[in-house]
């Protein structure tokens, strides 16, 4: 069960450069709201477990709000979100509560409105931090169910499925190595799906509605 743990303030001279926050322990799903003059926050948990901010407003503008790590439910802390700002890691943000709906792949940057990650609307409910690998990346796509017909190996991005192997649809993976995001549509468009490394026997595993696939790009913090 995820808990939001309540942040003690340390009073600071009055022209400090940031606020300081310590957690009684540390939590495991941070978010506090922050405030135009102190964006500059130190969290002692560090730059390891990701940083994110989720903007109400578009153009990095009204209220916003930090979070260090995965959040089921960001609906208790804001209506809205038009604009988001990935200071470390790489996550994927999701349209409903508990990781559901369409979902969206973010890299450190800045992303002014929603159509910038791609977005259908200002709804974001949930993200998750994806665990950074440094080493290789593998993974094995199948044109039948359960891991049948032709297999194709792959380790590196692929910007168009059909061009490279053949393929239209996809109905079976096995993630070897890494974590990747299936695209729906070449070109890294359309639906995205997150694939960590497991065996998805169908494309329902993945939480797709079709086999439909397009592209495929390894999940890669490139700063």
């Amino acid at each position: 069960m995820q808990h939001v743990k309540k942040l003690h303030e340390i009073p600071l001279p009055a022209r400090a450069p940031f606020v300081l926050f310590l957690p009684t322990q540390q939590p495991s799903c941070y978010i506090d709201r922050c405030r135009p003059d102190t964006l500059n926050w130190h969290h002692p948990c560090g730059s390891a477990m990701g940083k994110i901010i989720f903007y109400e407003d578009r153009g990095f503008q009204g209220r916003c709000y930090e979070c260090s790590s995965d959040c089921p439910n960001l609906q208790n802390y804001f209506s809205r979100c038009n604009s988001i700002r990935v200071e470390s890691g790489c996550w994927m943000i999701y349209e409903r509560s508990n990781y559901l709906g369409h979902q969206y792949f973010l890299r450190r940057g800045d992303y002014s409105d929603y159509q910038q990650w791609m977005g259908l609307s200002d709804s974001i409910r949930s993200c998750c931090l994806i665990p950074q690998q440094t080493g290789s990346h593998r993974m094995r796509l199948y044109e039948r169910d359960d891991h049948k017909g032709l297999m194709m190996e792959l380790s590196e991005d692929c910007s168009c499925i059909q061009d490279r192997f053949h393929l239209s649809e996809v109905r079976s993976l096995h993630v070897l190595e890494g974590c990747w995001i299936l695209y729906e549509l070449p070109n890294y468009r359309g639906r995205q799906y997150l694939l960590r490394p497991q065996e998805y026997r169908r494309y329902h595993d993945w939480g797709a509605v079709d086999a439909k696939a397009g592209s495929l790009r390894r999940v890669v913090d490139l700063y």
